[in-house]
C-alpha cells in the first residue's frame, strides 16, 4: 500500500493506492496548512494518510511508501527538501502578500522520512509529466512538457527522453520568469511583475478585484471587457509557452490547473495562436493539448513516482 500525496498552494490531496493499476483509495482533499510552525504542512499530510488508512480500513503502518508531488520551489537542507513555495511561505514576500505565516521554508521531506520508510519528493510538475507520459497525453514524445495554469503557474520539462530536474530539483519554474514590464503585481516570491504574478488564479483576484473563475465565465458569455483581460492573460501566459518552446524545442505541451482545465476550450486556442503565429522554423508543429489524464493529474502524478 502506498500514499501518494498531492500539495498545491490551494488545497493538500491524500489518496491511498494499493499496488495494483490505477485505482485511488479513500481520496481526501482540504484546503493547504498556512499557519502554525512550519512543519505544519508536514503534520497535515501524515494525519491525512492516517485518515485515509482508517477510512479503507488498512494499518497506517502498513503504508511505508509516499510519492509526494508539490509546487516547489524546492530548498535542499542536508540533501532532504524543504518548500520555499510562494503561495504557501509568507516570508518571502513579507505581510503584504497577505499569507498567514512568516516562513521562509516549510519543512517536508525530514518529518515525513519519520513516518515512511521510503519517500520520494518531486515538483509537481514534473510529477505530472511523468504521470503524462506514462498514462495521459505525452505518451511516444520524447521532447515535451506539462504545465499547470492554477493558483500558481508550474512546468515540468523533458528533453531528449530526459525529464529535467536541475542542482535543486527546481527545473522548469518558469512561472516565475519575467515576460512583462507590468509592475502592479507583487509574486509571493518576492518578484513583481514575473509570469505567475500577472496571470496566475490568485494573481487575477489581486490585480482585477474579481474570481477568475468569474472573469472566465464572462468572458465566455461575451463581456467585451472581461474578453480583453483574458485575452491579456492568455498573451503572458502565451508567451511564456513559447518561450519554452524555442528555447528547448518542444513537440507537446500538455496543459492542466484549475484555471486552464474549467476553461480549456475557451482559452486552448487562444493560447496556441501566441506560439503558432511566431517564428516557424522554431515552432511549427509545437502543439499544446490539455492533460490526458483531465483534472486528475495531480493524483495519478504522485502514484507517477512510485511505479
Amino acid at each position: 500500500m502506498k500514499a501518494c500525496i498531492d500539495i498545491g498552494g490551494t488545497k493538500v490531496a491524500v489518496s491511498l493506492n494499493a499496488g495494483a493499476g490505477l485505482d485511488l483509495l479513500a481520496r481526501r482533499s482540504e484546503p493547504t496548512a498556512k499557519s502554525g510552525s512550519n512543519d505544519a504542512l508536514a503534520r497535515q499530510v501524515m494525519r491525512m494518510v492516517d485518515e485515509a488508512c482508517a477510512e479503507a480500513r488498512v494499518v497506517p503502518a502498513t503504508v511505508q511508501r509516499a510519492g509526494v508531488s508539490s509546487c516547489g520551489p524546492f530548498v535542499l537542507k542536508a540533501g532532504l527538501v524543504e518548500l520555499a513555495a510562494p503561495n504557501i511561505c509568507g516570508g518571502m514576500a513579507g505581510p503584504e502578500r497577505g499569507l498567514p505565516n512568516d516562513w521562509a521554508t516549510a519543512l517536508l521531506e525530514v518529518p515525513l522520512r519519520q513516518r515512511f520508510s521510503e519517500v520520494r519528493v518531486e515538483n509537481d510538475c514534473v510529477a505530472a509529466l511523468e504521470a503524462e507520459r506514462r498514462w495521459g497525453a505525452l505518451q511516444g514524445f520524447e521532447h515535451c512538457a506539462y504545465v499547470t495554469w492554477s493558483t500558481g503557474i508550474g512546468m515540468g520539462v523533458c528533453v531528449d527522453g530526459r525529464v529535467l530536474r536541475g542542482k535543486n530539483g527546481n527545473a522548469g519554474h518558469g512561472g516565475h520568469m519575467f515576460v512583462s514590464d507590468n509592475g502592479d503585481a507583487l509574486c509571493g516570491c518576492g518578484n513583481v511583475g514575473d509570469v505567475e504574478a500577472l496571470v496566475a488564479g490568485n494573481a487575477v483576484a489581486r490585480r482585477f478585484c474579481a474570481d477568475a473563475a468569474r472573469l472566465m465565465q464572462r468572458a465566455k458569455a461575451g463581456e467585451a471587457a472581461a474578453q480583453a483581460t483574458v485575452d491579456e492573460l492568455c498573451r503572458v501566459m502565451g508567451r511564456a509557452l513559447y518561450n519554452m518552446v524555442v528555447v528547448l524545442d518542444l513537440q507537446r505541451i500538455s496543459l492542466g490547473g484549475s484555471v486552464f482545465w474549467h476553461n480549456r476550450d475557451y482559452l486552448l486556442p487562444r493560447l496556441q495562436a501566441e506560439i503558432s503565429s511566431r517564428f516557424p522554423a522554431l515552432t511549427a508543429g509545437a502543439e499544446l493539448v490539455p492533460a490526458g489524464l483531465g483534472d486528475r493529474v495531480g493524483d495519478y502524478a504522485a502514484l507517477a513516482l512510485l511505479v
